[in-house]
C-alpha cells in the first residue's frame, strides 16, 4: 500500500496538483468510502473517523458533498425502479 501511495503522490506532484487540492481530494474519497461502508450512516461514519457527527456534517459541506445524494445513493431503488425478476415457474 505504501508503494501505491508513493506512486500516487509522485503522479499528483508531476501533474502540478496543489497540496490543498490533493488534501481535498483525499478527504473526499476517504470520507465517501467510510460513508459507503456504513451505508450512509453519518453517526457511525463519524465515530469511525474519530470526529463528532457535526464535524463530519461541516466537513461534507466544505467539500461540497450533498448528504442527501450520498444517502440516496446508498439505498435500494423503490420497487417501481427495480428490474423485474421473472420466476422460473412463470417463465414456462
Amino acid at each position: 500500500m505504501k508503494r501505491e501511495m508513493d506512486g500516487l503522490i509522485i503522479q499528483m506532484h508531476s501533474a502540478g496538483i496543489s497540496y490543498a487540492d490533493a488534501i481535498r481530494q483525499f478527504k473526499k474519497r476517504y470520507i465517501l468510502e467510510v460513508l459507503a461502508h456504513h451505508k450512509g450512516n453519518q453517526c457511525k461514519a463519524a465515530e469511525e473517523l474519530g470526529m463528532h457527527r457535526n464535524t463530519l456534517s461541516r466537513t461534507l459541506a466544505e467539500l461540497d458533498l450533498d448528504t442527501a445524494q450520498i444517502r440516496n445513493g446508498m439505498r435500494r431503488p423503490v420497487a417501481s425502479e427495480r428490474p423485474r425478476v421473472q420466476s422460473i415457474a412463470s417463465a414456462r
